[in-house]
């Protein structure tokens, strides 16, 4: 009987000292989490809306968890005060130009602060520094918005398809354009004739400068453009003789 009850005693003590070491383990998890056991200080921001933050959510600095929400407070209809715990250490890195903004771990996961990079001009921080805050861009806005362009889509779309099935049936002046081969061909004559008439003006313009008459009229025209080309070169290479002074 004496054999059992220290049995007992001692498996009892082992369960106490097990549940001791790991409540102490729980205690430092936690504490590590919340830093609790590192230098912290202050900062203060306000939104019109947290969109689901939650205190203890995580801080994060270019990446890198700073520190978490100490505290969500209503001040009134249109502000609520977040005071953040930030570790003491990085506190020479955050300028008084930066600004904090809501995100969020992944697609669907928690909500986090996230402050943004501020000037090298500007001064580091101070214990309890306010922030000047972004205000987040709700989900259900977002989706609201998709589901708009959405509906534009639609319409777009049935409306080009309605297009299509006229200008296929020969509807229009596009589908006449298209299924017409008559139309078609008097395009094709058209662009024919412009050709000849093209030529033609060609060949009068060379009959032109062969005709006596305006000869001269011809070879003073070219010689303009030879004095206006030779002018524009020695312009050129006087501005690159200036340049080399």
């Amino acid at each position: 009987m004496d054999t059992q009850s220290t049995r007992f005693k001692v498996r009892l003590g082992l369960f106490v000292a097990g549940g001791f070491v790991l409540f102490l383990i729980i205690i430092f998890l936690i504490g590590r989490q919340k830093n609790l056991f590192d230098p912290v200080f202050k900062l203060t921001t306000n939104f019109y809306n947290v969109s689901g933050l939650q205190v203890g959510n995580n801080i994060r600095f270019s990446g890198i968890n700073i520190g978490t929400v100490g505290s969500i407070i209503i001040l009134n209809d249109s502000t609520i005060q977040v005071d953040m715990i930030i570790k003491k250490n990085v506190r020479q890195f955050i300028k008084t130009d930066c600004q904090v903004a809501i995100g969020s771990e992944g697609i669907i996961g928690d909500r986090v602060l996230i402050i943004t990079q501020g000037s090298s001009e500007a001064q580091s921080v101070k214990d309890e520094q306010f922030l000047s805050s972004i205000e987040p861009t709700e989900t259900d806005a977002i989706i609201a918005s998709l589901y708009i362009t959405a509906g534009n889509l639609e319409i777009i779309s049935g409306q080009l398809a309605e297009i299509m099935v006229k200008v296929n049936n020969g509807n229009g002046t596009l589908g006449r354009l298209i299924q017409d081969s008559t139309i078609s061909e008097n395009i094709n004559q058209m662009i024919i004739n412009l050709k000849k008439s093209s030529k033609g003006l060609d060949e009068n313009m060379e009959a032109a400068k062969s005709n006596f008459l305006l000869r001269g009229f011809y070879k003073r025209k070219e010689k303009e453009a030879e004095q206006l080309k030779q002018d524009k070169l020695d312009e050129s290479n006087k501005l690159k003789e200036e340049e080399a002074k």
